[in-house]
């Protein structure tokens, strides 16, 4: 199937760049991406700690450890000798 996609200047010809070091073509780069990004069963282990926030947009998860605090930090000097 033939389609057409819109990409800023930059990245298209960075991309043909890659593709003449790698001896391919652009088009054998963007089915090798697409079929790669596809392919994820689960989200790549990047996007794991992110969820989305009522707007849509990637926040971290809540963990529920113990707050980093000045205090906390200056106790685990002392126990370390500095």
């Amino acid at each position: 199937m033939k389609t057409t996609i819109e990409l800023p200047d930059a990245l298209f010809a960075e991309a043909k760049s890659v593709a003449l070091q790698r001896r391919t073509t652009l088009k054998a780069m963007m089915e090798h991406a697409l079929r790669r990004e596809i392919g994820f069963s689960d989200p790549p282990p990047s996007l794991a700690a992110f969820v989305e926030n009522e707007y849509g947009f990637p926040v971290l998860k809540k963990r529920y450890h113990q707050p980093v605090t000045s205090e906390l930090v200056y106790e685990m000097l002392e126990e370390e000798g500095h």
